[in-house]
Order: C-alpha cells, then structure tokens, then sequence
C-alpha cells in the first residue's frame, strides 16, 4: 500500500513538474514524461522488475488510459507531436483566414502570455488580422504592458471586439483597446475606469503614498494619450478614464472616437471590417473579411488550470489546507499523506501567489497564527493563544492579497465567506482539540501509584501499626495510624515507595 502511494506520489510530482514547464511541453512529452516518473518509481521500488521505456523512450510497456496512440510514433524518431502540427499549419494558406481568441476575466501572467502567444502564431502563420474578444475587470498593469506593446509593434492587424453582450472592458481593458488597431464593441458593454487603484491609498496626510499615485497615474495618462494618437482615438477621454475613472456604453464610446464600430455578433463584425484600412509594422493594410474564415484558438487545457490557479480564493483554499497538510504531518510523523498533500497544495499556492499581488504581511500573520496555535497545545495558557492565534488569522487572512500601484482593477481579496469559514474551522478544531486535552487532564489518575490514592482495599492481616493489605488484587505492605482488624475494609490515603499509608474506611 505504502509503495503504491509513494508511486502515486512520483507519477503527480512527473506531471507537475511538466505542467509548469516553460516552454509548455507537447502532450506527446508531456505523457511521456510522467510515465517515466512512473517508471524510476517502479524500478526503485522493485529493481527486479524490467524498465518500462526502451533506449529510444517509445510507447510505454505500462497501460496509460485514455491517450491516444496517435500522440506517439511507431519508429525511432525525434519530431515532437508539436513540430509535426507546427509545420502542417505552415502548409496552409492562412492569409483569408482570422484567428479568433478570448479572454473572460482578471488580466495577469497567464492571459498576457496566451495573447502574446496568439499574436506570434497571426505572424508566423500569417493569419489576415487577429481577432481579440474580451470581457475584464482589469488587471496586472505590468502583463496589460505586455499585451499593449505586442499589439503596438504587431504585423498582422489586432482587432479588439468587447463581447458578448452584458461585457466590460474596463481598467486594463482600456488600454488593450486604444493599443489594437481596430476596436468593436457589442450592444449593452461599456468601457472605461481605468485609474490605478491602491489598496492603502486614497486622501489624506500619506504625501508619500498619494505621490506614489500621482506618479503611476500620470505615467499610465501619457502612455495611453501616445497609444491614442498612434491609433488615431480620442486622447481627451482615455485621459479622463484614468485620472477619473468614467465610463462609456457603446453607444457613447461610438461618438466619442474611443470605437470603431459597434457590431451585435462576430459575423456583423467581419462585415463592418472588410475594406478598412489599418497601419502594421509591415505597412498599410486594408482587410477582406467579409468572406474570411475564422479560426478559433482557444486556452490550451494548460493555460486553462494556470489560469484558474491565479484566482485569490483558491490560493488562500491551496495556502490552508497546505499548511495543515504539513501540521498533520509533523504531529503524526509517518503518515505521509497529510505531508505530501500539504506540500503540493503549498507549492501551488505559491505558484498562485507569483500572480497576485501578495501581501506578506498578511502571509505572517497566517503563519503565526498557525504558530500560536501549536504553542497552545503545547504551553497551558488557558486559551489566551488559541484568540491570539484566531485574531491572526482573520486579520492575515483579510491582509493577505492588495492592490499595489500597478494594479489597475477593483481589489483583489479573498471572499470574507471562506475568510470566515477557515478561521471558524481552525479555531473550533483547535478549541475541540484543547476540550479534550483539558477533560484528559482533569481526569482522575487511574494507572501507577498516583491512581491508588483514595482506592478501596481489604486487610489482610491485623495492622497495628504495620500489615499488609489488598488493593485491586495486589497485596501491598501497609501501615495507619490506627488498629485495624485483619479483614477491615480500608482506603488508600497516599503512596510512599512501595508501602501505602491507610484508614480505615468509613
């Protein structure tokens, strides 16, 4: 059982190890590699058995569900599944076809690298414009910079279409539309509010912290009035939309320069595209959409999972079950899966963290709540550190993620639901666990010599002052201050070495 968890263990440890590798790994590489995780843990658990992988690290000899075998070659060759794909695409005309992408949520790491990503495969390719269709909050201001110089420098035109109905393209959002060459946005959106936002800001006597301020919004009102006058928009609004944060619907956004067109679905939208005019890197261009094929790419299952990964309540989910996996594990030493559970769960909260802005104070405070806690178990304060460690714990919890000068979106916290849930779950754990501890103490002694003061015994022999007696069985030397008859009922009133001193019982 133990070998078939430790071999578990080292196929998921194979498996993360590739998932979080740059360059992403092709699937073929990818299965691959965790079957020959699979495979060292095999031949280290049981070196008698043959290696699963030949010299040439074909299809395993091991029964790997669910993949294809069309992922993998019969022959002793060494072009990747991904090569393969890459020069079937250069094959194909793309120069009539649009890549289509989409973006729903936060703007961070993951979702920079998947535009930017999308934007190398238009050129490459050289697909006949890039179609980005979003629908944000905001985000990082330093991965939106990413996207808008990508856009700003791109060969092939980048349209920008704000969808489906009911979408925003606020804060950074801003920014990646006036950075496209086109921008398109659907019936009931709107757009705008783009002023940094600081968690710790706002009025008052911080001069410091509101030059800070003063200093990140004018640095993003002078890169957006430049990305307005390369694209030809109105630079008086974008200014407005940060140093004010107002917002537009589509209609207004329309007559305001901010759009070029306002289109209900995507086949309005290549209508309205096809015979203008845009200026690449390459030079002037004018688009044929009308006909044009529309080729979707979306989030590779990869992106999908690190995506989700970014996300603030999952992190903090990640961070406390994490840190509990690893206190588990140091109380009950051997048991192994609290602390190989832990130890995943931590390093994909850390990996999350990376993503976010993380306040390490609040990350201390967690940690010290967790310190607290293991001192009450050990250290009787009569549950002074149990509330320490709850009041850090809440206070941390709540600290743990802001929104620091480049971050351009509402806050980023964890939901005060799962703040609550954790902290009522950790403190009435621990309250339960120190119940017990106090109930165990106050227990009357039973086992050793402490455990026959005040027990019932019987004289064996006329005491006077010195005998022996029967307590639970054992025959003991005693003696009393009184005369006892042999067969008297006595009680024990204390232990000294080997002989008790007794009463008769009354």
């Amino acid at each position: 059982m133990k070998k078939a968890f430790l071999t578990t263990v080292a196929v998921l440890s194979g498996l993360a190890a590739s998932l979080f590798a740059q360059p992403p790994l092709p699937l073929d590489d990818l299965v691959k590699r965790t079957a020959l995780s699979f495979t060292s843990a095999q031949n280290t658990l049981h070196p008698a058995l043959p290696p699963a992988f030949d010299k040439n690290l074909s299809m395993p000899s091991l029964p790997i569900a669910l993949i294809s075998a069309e992922h993998f070659s019969k022959t002793n060759t060494k072009t990747s599944f991904k090569t393969s794909v890459l020069q079937q695409s250069a094959d194909v005309d793309r120069s009539k076809s649009i890549l289509l992408i989409e973006v729903t949520g936060v703007i961070n790491p993951v979702s920079a690298e998947y535009i930017t990503d999308a934007v190398d495969r238009a050129e490459d390719e050289e697909f006949h414009a890039l179609i980005l269709q979003i629908d944000t909050p905001g985000g990082l201001l330093e991965s939106t910079r990413q996207i808008t110089k990508k856009f700003l420098g791109a060969r092939v035109p980048i349209v920008v279409y704000v969808a489906p109905t009911g979408a925003r393209s606020a804060s950074a959002g801003v920014f990646i539309c006036y950075s496209a060459h086109l921008v398109a946005m659907a019936p009931s959106t709107n757009i705008g509010a783009a002023h940094p936002v600081n968690l710790g800001g706002g009025t008052g006597a911080d001069s410091t912290q509101n030059a800070m301020m003063d200093k990140v919004t004018n640095d993003a009102v002078a890169q957006i009035k430049t990305m307005a006058e390369k694209r030809g928009r109105n630079p008086e609004w974008a200014e407005q939309a940060v140093r004010e944060s107002v917002s537009i619907t589509e209609s207004e956004a329309l007559a305001n320069n901010v759009i070029n067109f306002i289109a209900p679905t995507l086949d309005s939208l290549l209508m309205q595209l096809d015979g203008q005019t845009v200026q690449t890197e390459n030079g002037e261009m004018t688009l044929a959409t009308k006909d044009a094929e529309v080729v979707s790419s979306p989030m590779s299952w990869r992106d999908r999972i690190l995506d989700m990964l970014s996300n603030p309540n999952l992190a903090y989910i990640f961070l406390m079950l994490g840190i509990y996996g690893i206190f588990f594990e140091l109380s009950n030493p051997g048991a192994i899966f609290p602390g190989v559970v832990g130890a995943i769960l931590l390093i994909l909260a850390f990996y999350s963290m990376q993503t976010l802005p993380v306040n390490y104070a609040g990350l201390l405070l967690i940690l010290l709540a967790l310190l607290l806690f293991i001192l009450e178990v050990k250290i009787t304060s009569y549950g002074l550190l149990t509330i320490a460690g709850i009041v850090a714990m809440a206070i941390g919890s709540l600290m743990l993620f802001k929104s620091p000068e480049n971050f351009m979106s509402p806050m980023v916290q964890v939901s005060m639901e799962i703040v609550i849930i954790f902290t009522v779950m950790s403190a009435g754990f621990f309250i339960i666990a120190l119940t017990f501890a106090f109930r165990a103490q106050s227990r009357k002694v039973t086992t050793g010599a402490e455990g026959l003061v005040g027990e019932f015994g019987e004289a064996r022999s006329d005491i006077g002052p010195k005998g022996s007696v029967s307590v639970h069985g054992e025959i003991w030397s005693a003696y009393s201050d009184q005369d006892i008859s042999k067969g008297d009922r006595i009680q024990v009133i204390s232990v000294e070495g080997l002989r008790l001193k007794i009463s008769k019982a009354s």
